[in-house]
């Protein structure tokens, strides 16, 4: 299955204009490939549409509109996306009790283990063990969201498209143990994953917004990104490589500035801090004392 790119994604107001249809399909989508295993363990599997929802969902929240800065969390994002010999899943711990989700999800760390997809039936079954995430896990601690594959090759695969063969998840850990049988549909919708891209659920994406389409004008500069109190610009006269500045949409000043809008400033000056720091090396940043509290991110001399 092919990776996405930014062909794939919908600038902020053509998304915003069919969102409520794609919403109703992406969730129809995502039933029939959602499988409960026991009472507490959830497990959906991913495909380009899924995680193209999710990369959209992402923008719209954060109202990112870079293409850079795009193309980079779909560089994240599509460590979901399966590939022709592999199965990709999220897998939730649903605990509904707040206070009881650490000494719940105390009781089964080390699931990464125990989670397999099993094949046919009886002593000729295959097992084929999930691979977590490496990232995610502790020695001393579990999430309660995991990304896990199946990889698929060989009579792996070919057991799995054959839908006479029987299907399965099975969690066998010393504390949760349970199984579940891959719905009728659930098989299909995987099977078409494994032979070939899924078709967009809206049909054809348009082509991509230029860079002067995506980047909405602002008295201050082009935008980037749009927080609740904070946006991030690209200005008209950058001072040096990667200039990006970061400034209160309310217009506060610093001696005004609240601690909320002080974090949400700071997270702003992370995340574009990473941006600048990958493409030109360690940024340095200077601040407008006087006025608007504005910050400035650039490139280190």
């Amino acid at each position: 299955m092919r990776p996405l790119t930014l062909a794939d994604v919908f600038a902020l107001d053509a998304y915003e204009a069919i969102r409520e249809p794609y919403r109703r399909a992406i969730l129809a989508h995502k039933r029939d490939r959602r499988l409960a295993v026991g009472d507490r363990v959830t497990v959906v599997f991913e495909d380009r549409e899924t995680v193209r929802w999710q990369v959209l969902e992402m923008a719209r929240v954060e109202r990112l509109r870079d293409p850079v800065l795009l193309q980079h969390e779909l560089d994240v994002y599509n460590e979901l996306v399966p590939g022709a010999e592999s199965l990709s899943a999220t897998l939730f711990i649903e605990i509904t009790d707040v206070a009881a989700i650490r000494p719940e999800l105390d009781r089964l760390i080390g699931l990464d283990e125990h989670v397999s997809l099993v094949l046919g039936a009886g002593a000729g079954a295959l097992e084929v063990p999930a691979a977590f995430d490496a990232r995610q896990l502790e020695d001393d601690r579990i999430s309660a969201v995991h990304y896990l594959r199946f990889p698929l090759r060989g009579d792996a695969r070919a057991r799995f498209l054959d839908p006479e063969e029987p299907a399965r998840l099975r969690i066998a850990h010393p504390r949760y143990a349970a199984e579940a049988d891959l719905p009728e549909v659930t098989r299909a919708s995987l099977i078409a994953d494994l032979e070939s891209d899924p078709p967009p659920l809206l049909g054809a994406v348009p082509p991509p917004p230029s860079i002067a389409e995506t980047l909405a004008p602002t008295p201050s500069g082009a935008l980037l990104a749009e927080g609740v109190r904070v946006r991030a610009l690209r200005p008209a006269q950058p001072r040096a490589a990667g200039h990006v500045i970061l400034e209160s949409r309310g217009g506060e000043s610093l001696a005004g500035a609240d601690p909320a809008l002080l974090c949400e400033l700071a997270r702003f000056a992370e995340r574009f801090g990473a941006e600048l720091a990958a493409r030109h090396g360690p940024p340095r940043l200077e601040a407008d004392l006087s006025g608007p509290l504005r910050w400035h991110l650039l490139a280190g001399t």
